[in-house]
């Protein structure tokens, strides 16, 4: 069976994590190998950094950094991970969902300002399979509005709007290293705090709400319990598994976007005759290859395909519910408009198999069992 996903592997990784138990002597975070993989970040994006448990922990500390209150809204797309929503339900806030674009799938920017009310205090663009949402839109409509915008770009790293990468755009931004993205240290994420002012809360937040990097660094002679915060330092082996593929990443990324264009250039026959969609990419956007997907028909067209593909021996997968549609989503939140895109749009998306590993006599494999299905 030809897996939907592989994590990220290289050699180097062990390597690192047996000098990190060995010979650094160092499991717990901000270590040797949490700082170099944090110094590789802020010389990139020029950014404060800060490395994390996993993508919804840095949404929830954007969440505490951005003080949303109960009773506060957040304007987000419904179709995304559930962590977009519970890190400021857990705070109290309702969130507000709108339809998202039929051709992107993000956040639909026209369609935000309906949204918003006298107790909007966050929109939160989700950057869908590393794709840019429509960028400058939103952020002027926060600037009208005196709102945060807190990016979750859990899909995309390396990715760039406009020339600027995904996350640095809004105030925070957050990145996901799960096992599912393009790198990877099992679990774990970051936050990009853009906001000068938010710098030091960000660390002590990180740190249960203590000043203890205020501490380490010498600028006081004691740490001690200054805000609320909890534990969301990743250990020093998850940092040294993600550190030699950010020593890689632009070949990890060329090698991506180069399996990428040969599923698009292989299925774009399909998408001419009208029987598929293919992914959509916005001139302004550069993406990264996170996922590769298509579009059926319908529902019941995915379903049939989902099942060939796995009767021939690929897994292929579906993704987002819409969190509307929940139980806790109608609790927590509810939609604003009309559901014109998110749920059509969601029931006809199929991932096809992506990632580093795959070989490219795969990739054909697959788009010929794909063909196979639609032309037999």
């Amino acid at each position: 069976m030809l897996a939907f996903n592989e994590p990220m592997y290289t050699e180097k990784g062990i390597g690192y994590i047996t000098e990190a138990i060995l010979q650094n002597r160092r499991l717990n975070g901000d270590g040797p190998f949490t700082e170099k993989c944090t110094k590789w970040f802020e010389e990139r994006y020029k950014k404060k950094v800060l490395l994390t448990t996993s993508c919804t922990h840095a949404l929830e500390m954007a969440s505490l950094l951005a003080d949303i209150q109960p009773g506060d809204e957040v304007i987000m797309p419904s179709y995304t991970f559930v962590s977009t929503a519970d890190a400021f339900v857990l705070r109290g806030a309702k969130i507000k969902f709108v339809d998202i674009r039929k051709d992107t799938m993000n956040i639909d920017e026209k369609l935000i300002e309906n949204a918003i009310t006298e107790k909007t205090k966050v929109i939160a663009p989700v950057h869908y399979a590393g794709v840019g949402c429509e960028m400058d839109t939103i952020m002027e409509i926060a600037k009208k509005y005196d709102l945060f915008v807190i990016e979750d770009a859990a899909q995309g790293m390396m990715a760039s709007y406009k020339g600027k990468p995904l996350g640095t755009i809004g105030d925070f931004g957050t990145y996901s290293f799960h096992e599912t993205k393009n790198y990877t240290m099992g679990e774990g994420g970051l936050i990009l705090i853009n906001n000068e002012k938010y710098k030091e809360r960000g660390e002590i937040i990180r740190e249960k709400g203590t000043n203890r990097a205020k501490f380490f660094r010498g600028e006081v002679d004691k740490y001690s319990w200054v805000d609320v915060g909890s534990s969301y330092l990743p250990s020093e082996m998850n940092a040294a598994y993600l550190l030699p593929q950010l020593e890689i990443a632009e070949k990890i990324n060329n090698r991506r976007l180069k399996l990428w264009e040969l599923y698009y250039n292989e299925l774009k026959e399909l998408e001419e005759s009208g029987r598929i969609e293919l992914p959509y990419i916005p001139k302004e956007c550069h993406h990264n290859a996170h996922m590769f997907y298509i579009k059926t028909q319908n529902l019941k067209e995915r379903t049939k395909l989902i099942q060939y593909l796995y009767n021939n021996h690929i897994k292929a997968v579906f993704h987002y519910v819409p969190l509307h549609t929940s139980n806790a989503g109608k609790k927590y939140g509810e939609f604003v408009g009309e559901d014109k895109n998110t749920t059509r749009e969601s029931e006809r998306l199929v991932r096809l198999p992506m990632f580093y590993a795959l070989k490219e006599e795969e990739v054909n494999f697959v788009v010929q069992a794909v063909k196979n299905f639609y032309l037999k």
